[in-house]
């Protein structure tokens, strides 16, 4: 699975900034932050941020360039396969959010997903929607994505695992305003993994 370019993109009409944030650990408590008046299915690009109920460290794990016992397929499906390692390694229940994740690009045909990354307790997506060609049914909104997005992935690993709830209720949404915007954002998901393990490290949480 590798990254895809970011040529086919439009920016969204809309310019407003959901989120300010550095860190992982500065992710905003759970709350609406749905904008009041704004259409969410307005063509353009959003930067998603879905969080782990309990914030449990279920999804992927970290490892290095020295590790032997990587499985490079399933460490590389965490951050893209032209990466070179340290990254995450994906527990089996990131692998069912994976593949629920690329399979909204089958269920919304204007759908994209172009970057993303599967952190040990949350996900962050670029995620595209395009402009549906006159005549087509209504286009899905984000809420309409991520709900069908985290209910599926949560009954199947339900269904596989035992897990009662998977997610936190809510999401955050960054709407990219611009190209320089959207350049940010992919960076920011590309590096999660290493400034993830440099944060636990300073913490004394890694040996």
């Amino acid at each position: 699975m590798q990254y895809k370019s970011a040529e086919r993109w439009s920016p969204c009409r809309f310019c407003v900034i959901m989120m300010v944030r550095t860190m992982d650990n500065e992710l905003p408590k759970r709350k609406s932050i749905r904008l009041r008046n704004f259409d969410y299915s307005t063509a353009g690009a959003y930067f998603v941020t879905i969080c782990v109920q309990g914030r449990k460290r279920i999804l992927s794990e970290f490892v290095g360039p020295n590790d032997s016992a990587v499985n490079t397929t399933r460490a590389f499906h965490a951050v893209g396969e032209d990466l070179d390692p340290p990254g995450m390694r994906l527990k089996p229940i990131g692998e069912v959010v994976v593949e629920q994740l690329f399979a909204l690009e089958k269920r919304f045909t204007n759908v994209e997903i172009k970057e993303h990354v599967i952190m040990p307790d949350h996900i962050h997506a670029i995620i595209i929607i395009h402009k549906v060609a006159g005549g087509s049914r209504p286009s899905p909104t984000l809420v309409d994505i991520m709900r069908v997005f985290k209910s599926l992935t949560s009954r199947i690993c339900k269904q596989k695992y035992g897990i009662d709830r998977l997610f936190q209720r809510s999401y955050i949404e960054h709407i990219i305003r611009d190209r320089e915007d959207y350049e940010a954002r992919r960076k920011y998901i590309r590096d999660n993994p290493i400034r993830w393990y440099y944060e636990r490290l300073s913490a004394g949480e890694i040996g």
